[in-house]
């Protein structure tokens, strides 16, 4: 084998150098912060149960079907508002019980940066303000709900039936590339 000379070396460096900014590029998504995604969802509505029968062969009037019942509005359990972390991070959430019974987180005018592998995790982790809040939210018990649908505007998320809402205190938008909390809410019982 030969020597190698400085022209191999340097093309070398060269090439080594290319890969890693190129993988760095792919790995840190740059571009996505400066890149918004903006959804506009309207609040998610569900029929509830009508609990009307078909009425009998037998033609009376006591026989009749009976009346259906208005479906119920639909009503927010929880709520609180985000508080920022490794991001400027603002915007509300709620915790809404539909008519059909089941319950959908929705954020409301979230504003947040972009970034890679975003989250919405219910967790059972305190928010904390500044640095110290930024990495809890993975220590303890949490649900992940979806990908993060846009860092800005309206949007839901659809709960899982048989969640006990009652073991969940925290939201968080969650990077999971890099294990930090974009912006987190606490949320309160209505």
């Amino acid at each position: 084998m030969g020597r190698v000379t400085k022209r191999q070396w340097w093309a070398g460096a060269a090439v080594v150098t290319a890969v890693v900014v190129a993988a760095g590029l792919v790995w840190f998504k740059p571009w996505a912060l400066w890149v918004d995604e903006t959804v506009h969802e309207a609040l998610p509505s569900a029929a509830a149960p009508t609990g009307t029968r078909t009425a009998p062969a037998d033609p009376s009037p006591s026989a009749a079907a009976t009346p259906s019942t208005a479906p119920a509005a639909p009503a927010t359990v929880a709520r609180g508002s985000f508080i920022s972390h490794e991001h400027a991070t603002t915007g509300t959430v709620r915790i809404v019980r539909l008519a059909d019974g089941t319950h959908t987180l929705r954020l409301e005018g979230l504003d947040t940066s972009n970034g890679p592998d975003l989250r919405v995790w219910l967790s059972d982790a305190p928010v904390k303000e500044g640095r110290a809040g930024w990495g809890v939210f993975d220590d303890g018990k949490y649900v992940d709900l979806a990908k993060l649908k846009g860092n800005k505007g309206d949007q839901n998320y659809p709960l899982p039936a048989d969640l006990d809402l009652s073991a969940y205190t925290s939201v968080s938008i969650w990077c999971d590339r890099f294990d930090v909390s974009f912006g987190a809410a606490e949320i309160v019982r209505a």
